[in-house]
């Protein structure tokens, strides 16, 4: 397998190295990558939940917009 990082990538992953945090590159990656997969799964579990709020909750008469609106109003508080 062949990857590519940015530039900035690759001085991150070096630092991480450097520090003495991490033995080499593969394992920073390794670790990066079991990161995100506890994240999507924690994302995934997340959305599912909501989806089944969502689909045993009454119907609503609001709009998409307005929904969404209220979603953005509530995050930024």
């Amino acid at each position: 397998m062949n990857v590519s990082f940015t530039e900035k990538q690759r001085t991150y992953i070096s630092s991480l190295v450097e520090s003495g945090d991490y033995q080499n590159a593969s394992e920073a990656v390794r670790d990066a990558i079991r990161l995100h997969q506890k994240y999507r799964e924690m994302v995934l579990k997340d959305l599912r939940a909501e989806i089944d709020k969502g689909d045993k909750s009454p119907n609503s008469n609001r709009t998409v917009q307005e929904i969404l609106d209220a979603k953005i109003k509530a995050y930024q508080q």
